[in-house]
């Protein structure tokens, strides 16, 4: 199970600031839209994410450091018992149990009571009484992975899913989704004496076939003909919303930039971002009428004196 806290490249006795900076570091290295033909990344973006999300959390980091919890949330066996070579307890070692090497001196303090009544520690060895009963445990988490449309991401249009248990729910997408956003759904996990735990939604937008995402712009290359290059007028476009009437002037060149105001992905600050629509005129390869109209005609303009040629 990965320790979050090497996940982040952190000391255990960091503090939340540096915490906090070790996440950003990772995710703005590893996030998904900067890596997309790399799909190690996004396992690496969405274990450091989680790995946040705990040690962030002062319960949960407290938990996770007195072994209660694992590093993805999970209820661990109140005496670390269970599986691997060896098994059992290796002896004792400065007052605390060791088992498989790891020291977990500190885990029965959390259980029975704080400093002096670690086994084995002060005078006359054993447990030394019960200082206080552990809370009972919440249930484990529960991780969803969901994919979204491009269009409905931007429109933050309700996503339906299933949970584990058979009921569907429809998601309210957050301002700003993107790959790798993560939505928490209190007491939607698996059950447990202190209550179910969460389930865990990390969010998947699908690219688009002819849409790409600049920020919480949208980006579009529109194909024109050559006679509404020439002669303006209205063209229809498409846009995360539906089709739209977009006005070309006349003489518009390829590579000219449009702007299509609110037509984008909604921000963290709830505003709309813009389509940005890119014009490239598309010559016909074998029209004999297009040829025989330039055919006695030369544009005389020096179109490449800019670039010194």
């Amino acid at each position: 199970m990965a320790d979050p806290y090497s996940t982040l490249g952190i000391a255990r006795n960091a503090s939340e600031a540096e915490i906090k900076s070790a996440y950003r570091k990772l995710a703005k290295e590893l996030h998904p839209d900067r890596n997309k033909d790399n799909p190690q990344a996004a396992e690496k973006f969405s274990a450091a994410t989680n790995a946040y999300d705990l040690l962030s959390d002062k319960d949960k980091r407290a938990r996770f450091d007195r072994g209660e919890i694992d590093g993805d949330g999970n209820p661990t066996s109140p005496f670390g018992f269970g599986g691997g070579g060896g098994g059992g307890f290796r002896g004792q070692h400065g007052g605390g149990f060791e088992s498989g090497g790891a020291d977990f001196g500190d885990i029965f303090e959390g259980l029975f009571g704080g400093a002096g009544r670690r086994a084995g520690g002060g005078g006359g060895g054993g447990f030394g009484g019960f200082g206080r009963q552990a809370p009972p445990q919440k249930g484990a988490n529960v991780a969803y992975r969901l994919a979204v449309q491009f269009n409905d991401a931007a429109t933050l249009s309700p996503q339906r899913i299933t949970l584990q248990d058979g009921k569907t729910i429809d998601l309210k997408l957050p301002a700003g989704v993107e790959t790798g956003t993560q939505m928490r759904l209190s007491g939607r996990g698996q059950p447990g004496p202190g209550g179910a735990g969460d389930a865990i939604v990390t969010i998947e937008v699908k690219p688009h076939p002819f849409f790409k995402r600049d920020g919480d712009n949208v980006l579009l290359d529109l194909p024109i003909t050559l006679d509404e290059a020439v002669k303006g007028g209205k063209v229809k476009v498409p846009t995360v919303d539906g089709p739209v009437m977009l006005g070309v002037t006349p003489g518009a060149a390829s590579g000219k930039t449009l702007r299509l105001r609110g037509r984008g992905f909604t921000g963290k600050d709830g505003q709309r971002g813009d389509q940005l629509v890119t014009l490239q005129i598309d010559v016909p390869a074998d029209d004999p009428a297009l040829k025989a109209f330039v055919e006695g005609w030369t544009d005389g303009r020096a179109v490449r004196a800019s670039l010194g040629v």
